[in-house]
């Protein structure tokens, strides 16, 4: 009895000396407060860094270089036009006339000793398959010019790609009228350089991207330059016929894009392959500014965008980078994305960056050069934009395992010291740090969990999109959440080993602290962090087996540790009580800023992305998440260290109160998602004429109303309190007619239609009066030779932008059309309704097409004819071919601004509240069965 109480008396004698070595309590705010002052006092003055803009006047002082003034001048006059939708007036006429006066003006100032300059106008039709539509079009426009050197003979070319089109009510001078203007002053400080460069430049103005991605389709696959801007596959015979060598004479594209309007251009997207793309990139670009991160995003679909880039890659096979501009996403794509908006410094960053790019690439070898193989995928970041990462993907996997390994030596030796110096065994302190490596991943996970958890709340109660306008909020809501998940399991073990009761019946447990105590606490913090390398270790080998290049961050995270905990064991910080926390703390400070910058980067991108995600999903989710992991990756090796402090449960308790006090400010009017101009509630809805017939030409509908596609979370509830007429409004998710394809909505693009859960209906009394004809004519029909398929003609006239829903009945199928196949041809991908989106430019020819339906047997006419037709009797003389095969619905959009809208729709438009922007259209739906 005596020897165990002084093993008691010890152990608390023990605990109190401990309890002694830690540090105050009171400096542990000032430590977190670092790391806060750190992001404000770096990071964000980093991340806003742009050029100075150079005038007219700096010119003869600084030849040879971007004059942002001029090409704000031409923006300038490009803002004046207004909205440029498909088939108006302002971008098929006004802003076409514009950029040729431009191209115009560069020719008479260009070198023409040196240069040729050629200009095309293409008027493109077309069709291909985007997403689960068929897009077809005709007559839209390109402005193309071709600069050569005249000693070149040269045939790959360096394409260059921007479109000057836009959003239906949205001027467009960030989207896409920054990289619109900088492509024409590129073009001319390229023009009157006196050095001369190897390979022609093609600059593609296309004006039809909004619509979507039409333009540059109709240029890669029909245009005369475009061969020359394509990857070309050439075949040479060898020593027999049957043994060829493979030759690629490669070309590239540089896609220029801007999700919003200002602030610096990313590289968000390159290749395939080809990753010397990149290495130029990092050798030309005046301010880097990229992330192999923001590519793997991207590609997973995860932003609801998509560029031209897509079509260059699918139908040209042409490798390239693919940069835009992305602050201020609040304007992107509303009437307020005008030319007030742009920094200068914007135009001028983007412009140093794409005329170095091109003055490079125009000279590149690899444009022409032959490949054994394209190099593979690249790996690429830059650090706070003062300096560009690149690296090959199988340089990647090899960096990825091989520091995953030796972090992973380096704290089995840190371990097996730690229990020399401690004087007990290695396997005694081995069993310790799985232990609280266990608690490590509890933390992980719950660093997760309970953001998300944070989200879901908010969602229950309606109040997501709290931090849409203030995004400080985050720091309350997300950020210290995930800091206490993180070191919540560490810190209460902690502090449940320095209240450990001791009565008779826990000796056991006694014993066992009593010997974890020969660890000294700078060793069981020390310990903490060591949990945290291995399971970064582990990612990075998971992550890297799954073919992901976003292991990087964790490769950057294993580095910095690994460089300390080197420093520490050679320089003998290691055992010298809390000292090794300065090398790491110290090192830490580069990895810390890094991915604040770089999460940030993707907050920026996403606050605003949120306001236009449609109403079927939790955009918190997606925010919490990045807070999340960005908290793991910036603190996983800085808060553990909490536990130094004495009382570290109430900083955890001060940080719960951060929490509740920004959830109180979120759910008061500071919370309130929407502000006038600056970030606005998007609606979008069209006043819609429906008129639908049946099988025998009656109508069996025709009323109005306004089909209402969602844009995000909250739907119409923020404004129930306004003198906003909804009586009769209708969810599509509960109440989506079946009887009529689509629901009976006019669904714009095939977004529009695979989100039907997000629409509504709202009827309207009086009709709505559609400016514009919409004619649909049965030209004829045919059984064809087989006599089991019969075809329909049509012809469709009407406004630039028109489709049509096809569904088969019961038992029939679409056998062939005159669009392209793809559709029909996989069946696994596509399924009816079909849609067919139409559009045209300056040529207004009335829309030809045939369908060809056929059936599975005679049951089908039956029981289609019975529910379809008001005869009694079967007079037919050819069979099932006879009866109602196929459901069509046609739809057309009256757009632009030259078209009026009635008086009803603008009260309609009066009665919404300032901080809501429209983007509406007059939509006539007609419905046949054939």
């Amino acid at each position: 009895q005596e020897s165990f109480s002084d093993t008691v008396l010890f152990n608390v004698l023990s605990k109190e000396r401990e309890r002694k070595r830690r540090l105050p309590w009171y400096y542990a705010p000032s430590f977190l407060l670092v790391w806060v002052a750190l992001f404000y006092a770096v990071v964000l003055p980093l991340f806003g860094r742009l050029p100075d803009r150079l005038t007219i006047a700096d010119e003869p002082l600084r030849p040879g270089e971007f004059v942002a003034e001029r090409a704000q001048q031409v923006l300038h006059q490009l803002d004046r036009i207004g909205p440029k939708v498909v088939g108006s007036i302002a971008n098929e006429v006004e802003a076409v006339n514009l950029l040729l006066s431009e191209v115009a003006k560069i020719r008479t100032e260009m070198r023409t000793d040196l240069y040729d300059l050629e200009w095309d106008l293409q008027q493109p039709s077309g069709s291909f398959v985007l997403g689960t539509m068929t897009s077809h079009y005709q007559g839209i426009q390109n402005v193309v010019a071709k600069l050569s050197p005249k000693s070149s003979n040269s045939s790959s070319y360096l394409l260059l790609n921007s479109h000057f089109d836009s959003k239906p009510g949205s001027p467009g001078a960030g989207d896409d009228g920054t990289m619109v203007v900088v492509m024409l002053e590129v073009l001319r400080q390229m023009a009157i350089s006196e050095t001369v460069f190897k390979h022609p430049v093609v600059f593609l103005f296309n004006g039809a991207e909004e619509n979507p991605l039409q333009a540059s389709h109709g240029f890669i696959t029909q245009h005369k330059w475009a061969p020359n801007c394509r990857y070309v596959w050439v075949y040479l015979t060898l020593i027999s016929s049957e043994d060829f060598e493979c030759i690629t004479f490669l070309r590239a594209v540089i896609n220029l894009e801007v999700g919003g309007s200002g602030g610096r251009d990313i590289l968000f997207q390159s290749g395939p392959n080809n990753p010397w793309l990149v290495k130029y990139y990092k050798k030309h670009s005046k301010h880097p500014f990229a992330s192999t991160l923001a590519e793997e995003i991207f590609q997973f679909g995860i932003l609801p965008s998509d560029t031209d880039f897509r079509i260059f890659r699918d139908y040209g096979h042409i490798p390239g980078l693919d940069i835009a501009q992305f602050s201020n996403g609040y304007v992107y794509h509303t009437a307020f994305d005008t030319f007030d908006v742009v920094p200068g410094r914007s135009i001028q960053s983007t412009g140093e960056n794409i005329l170095s790019l091109v003055r490079a690439l125009s000279n590149a070898n690899e444009l022409t050069s032959v490949q054994e193989n394209n190099g593979g995928h690249a790996v690429f970041f830059d650090f706070l934009g003062l300096f560009f990462v690149f690296y090959t993907e199988m340089t990647g996997f090899i960096l990825n395992c091989c520091f995953a390994v030796l972090s992973i030596l380096l704290v089995g030796y840190s371990l097996w010291r730690m229990a020399g110096q401690a004087e007990i065994s290695f396997g005694r302190i081995l069993i310790s740090f799985l232990i609280i490596l266990g608690l490590h991943l509890v933390g992980c996970l719950l660093s997760i969990a309970l953001p998300l958890l944070m989200a879901v709340l908010y969602d229950v109660t309606d109040r997501t999109l709290t931090y849409y306008s203030n995004n400080w909020l985050v720091i309350g809501l997300y950020i210290c959440p995930a800091i206490i998940g993180l070191v919540l399991p560490s810190t209460l073990y902690h502090k449940f080993k320095s209240n450990v009761s001791y009565h008779k019946f826990a000796a056991r447990w006694i014993i066992f602290y009593f010997l974890q105590d020969k660890l000294s606490h700078s060793y069981q913090m020390h310990i903490g962090l060591h949990a945290h390398c291995v399971v970064l270790a582990f990612l990075a080998v998971v992550l890297t087996l799954m073919g992901l290049r976003i292991p990087y961050m964790c490769l950057m995270s294993l580095f910095f540790y690994a460089a300390s905990l080197l420093i520490n064991i050679i320089s003998t910080l290691h055992d010298r009580g809390y000292l090794w926390v300065l090398t790491t703390q110290t090192i830490q400070l580069l990895p810390f800023v890094y991915f604040c910058y770089l999460f940030y980067v993707f907050l920026v991108i996403f606050f605003p992305a949120m306001g236009r995600n449609r109403d079927s999903s939790n955009p918190d989710m997606l925010i919490a998440l990045i807070c999340a992991i960005g908290t793991f990756f910036a603190l996983g090796f800085v808060v553990p260290l909490i536990n130094m402090f004495r009382w570290s449960t109430l900083l955890l308790i001060g940080l719960g109160m951060v929490t509740f006090i920004f959830s109180m400010i979120s759910v008061s009017e500071v919370g309130f998602p929407y502000r006038p101009k600056t970030s606005v509630m998007r609606v979008n809805f069209l006043e819609t004429r429906r008129i639908f017939y049946d099988f025998d030409g009656r109508t069996v509908l025709n009323d109005s109303g306004y089909y209402i596609d969602y844009q995000d979370r909250r739907a119409f509830r923020p404004l129930k309190e306004y003198a906003i007429n909804m009586t009769g409004l209708t969810s599509m998710s509960s109440d989506c007619n079946n009887e009529y394809v689509m629901c009976g909505m006019p669904c714009y693009w095939s977004s529009w239609c695979r989100s039907l859960s997000s629409a509504a209906w709202l009827p309207r009394d009086s009709e709505v009066l559609v400016p514009g004809n919409l004619d649909l004519t049965l030209l004829g029909t045919s059984v064809l030779e087989s006599g089991k398929t019969k075809r329909f003609e049509f012809q469709l006239t009407g406004p630039p932008h028109m489709g049509l829903y096809i569904r088969p009945l019961e038992g029939a199928f679409v056998e062939d059309w005159s669009f392209v196949r793809i559709m029909l041809d996989q069946p696994q991908k596509y399924s009816a309704p079909y849609q067919i989106y139409f559009s045209y430019g300056m040529d207004s020819t009335p829309f030809k097409f045939h369908i060809d339906l056929a059936v599975s047997g005679s049951i089908f006419y039956i029981t289609n004819y019975l529910i379809f037709s008001a005869y009694s009797a079967f007079q037919r003389n050819d069979g099932v071919l006879e009866g109602p095969l196929f459901e069509l619905g046609v739809v057309g959009h009256f757009i632009s601004k030259d078209f009026e809208r009635d008086a009803t729709t603008l009260e309609f438009i009066a009665d919404f509240p300032d901080f809501v922007y429209i983007m509406e259209w007059p939509t006539m739906l007609k419905r046949y069965i054939f």
